[in-house]
């Protein structure tokens, strides 16, 4: 009799256990562009390391990916994604391509700044000029085979700049390229919802509170993805921009400081959310 008690309080607990951890709302934080600047790779690990950040998207043509590999590999914890990348943005520092692909670049060499028509940069987009899918399937190929040789843990792909939704095609070949290399692309295959800002996010401030806000409106049982880019309002970074985006080093402190926010630990705490990766999600597939 003591024996099927003790065995139907154990079964109580364990199924009590498992609806509990049903119900408990999940937040993948996302850290992207790594490879940016030194101050961006600083920020984005410190953001993990200090903060509630739990994945990271590197950017393998970038000028600071060595140091990102280094950071990352001394950070073996850390999710991280490929940052699928074919612009280069900044005005003041640059990057090419890890191929030969001439329909991917200008008259400089460069990846052009945009992938769609921007009034700031007349013709710079790859959208305006006549890309081929081949040299995108080439490029999105050596930065995955770099990524994967340096950074063996890989977990998934995303998109820099939504470079990989130029059009169906790109779509398809690129989902066909996270499949064969084995690596997860899309978040809402898994029943991830994305959830922004609820509300101003200009300065640090903004981004608490807002971020606070929105997560008071996450559903239990549910998992979210939050995006932003951490950065560390420097000389370095004062020094990077494009038109339409020039207070990047500003902006991107606030990330820093909204990641590292004890008042947002605290509620994250509080409202029992658990903080994932990428690299968790398969056991959340449906």
């Amino acid at each position: 009799m003591m024996k099927r008690i003790i065995s139907s309080i154990l079964l109580y607990l364990l199924l009590g256990v498992s609806h509990a951890q049903q119900k408990q709302i999940r937040l993948i934080v996302r850290g992207d562009d790594m490879g940016y600047a030194h101050s961006g790779n600083e920020a984005l690990i410190k953001s993990y390391k200090e903060g509630i950040e739990t994945s990271i998207e590197v950017i393998v043509p970038s000028p600071w990916f060595p140091e990102a590999v280094k950071l990352l590999n001394e950070n073996p914890a850390v999710d991280v994604g490929i940052h699928l990348a074919i612009t280069s943005e900044w005005d003041n520092v640059k990057w090419r391509p890890l191929t030969e692909c001439p329909s991917l670049m200008n008259q400089d060499g460069y990846f052009f700044p945009m992938v769609t028509p921007n009034k700031n940069y007349p013709g710079q987009s790859i959208s305006e000029n006549p890309w081929k899918i081949e040299d995108i399937e080439k490029e999105f190929r050596a930065q995955i085979e770099m990524a994967l040789k340096k950074i063996p843990r890989i977990s998934h792909i995303s998109s820099h700049m939504n470079c990989t939704g130029i059009n169906e095609d790109v779509k398809a070949m690129t989902i066909r390229l996270a499949k064969e290399y084995n690596i997860n692309i899309d978040p809402v295959d898994y029943g991830v919802q994305y959830a922004g800002y609820s509300g101003p996010n200009k300065t640090s401030d903004d981004k608490i509170q807002s971020f606070i806000k929105m997560l008071e409106k996450l559903e239990p049982g549910r998992t979210y993805l939050f995006v932003d880019h951490p950065g560390i309002n420097n000389d370095e970074l004062q020094a990077v921009s494009h038109i339409g985006y020039e207070q990047v080093a500003i902006d991107r402190q606030g990330v820093t400081d909204l990641f590292t926010s004890e008042k947002v630990k605290a509620v994250l705490k509080q409202k029992q959310i658990q903080l994932i990766g990428y690299k968790d999600l398969p056991l959340l597939k449906k």
